[in-house]
């Protein structure tokens, strides 16, 4: 069932993103979406917990209003920045997620990229490697709001952001 429904959502975007409706680029479109769907499923959708698909779909759907507040707060944050570039301070910030699920840390290291004045360089298991533009910006990564909330997302239990060591300050 789930790897029917990964072959259904691909397809859908194949045919809005792709716009061509003749039969060759349908069939070829229906054949790359079930092979996507047949190598990938798991990895797209993964297994729910008992009960937990719909409520961890409905969080989501909470959680991307404030993720786009976020990107809206974080451009004025980046202009003011341009119209004081003294207050730049490029850092790399190295903490440890308490973030259990693969998908989880992806949707942080998605999360954090999208938000300007932010990019998630590497994750490495626990560890993340994000840079940041500003102390302002590297402060909020180690407050560890926007964890909090994904945790929440994928009902994993509440944690604390760790930093490692101080944040290395590249002028």
């Amino acid at each position: 069932m789930r790897r029917f429904a990964v072959l259904v959502t691909l397809f859908a975007f194949w045919l809005v993103f792709s716009g061509h409706f003749d039969a060759l680029h349908v069939s070829l479109g229906l054949i790359c979406s079930a092979a996507v769907a047949t190598l990938s499923y798991d990895l797209l959708l993964p297994e729910p917990l008992p009960g937990s698909a719909a409520l961890i779909a409905w969080r989501f759907l909470l959680y991307t209003p404030w993720l786009i507040w976020q990107v809206v707060v974080a451009n004025f944050h980046v202009l003011y920045l341009v119209l004081q570039p003294n207050l730049l301070r490029p850092q790399i910030v190295r903490f440890k997620t308490g973030l259990q699920s693969d998908l989880a840390k992806v949707t942080l290291a998605n999360s954090i990229t999208l938000t300007p004045g932010t990019i998630t360089m590497d994750m490495d298991n626990d560890e993340f490697y994000v840079h940041a533009v500003s102390d302002k910006a590297a402060l909020s990564l180690i407050e560890g709001h926007m964890e909090q909330r994904i945790g929440h997302v994928f009902l994993e239990p509440e944690h604390a952001t760790r930093p490692i060591g101080d944040p290395e300050r590249k002028r």
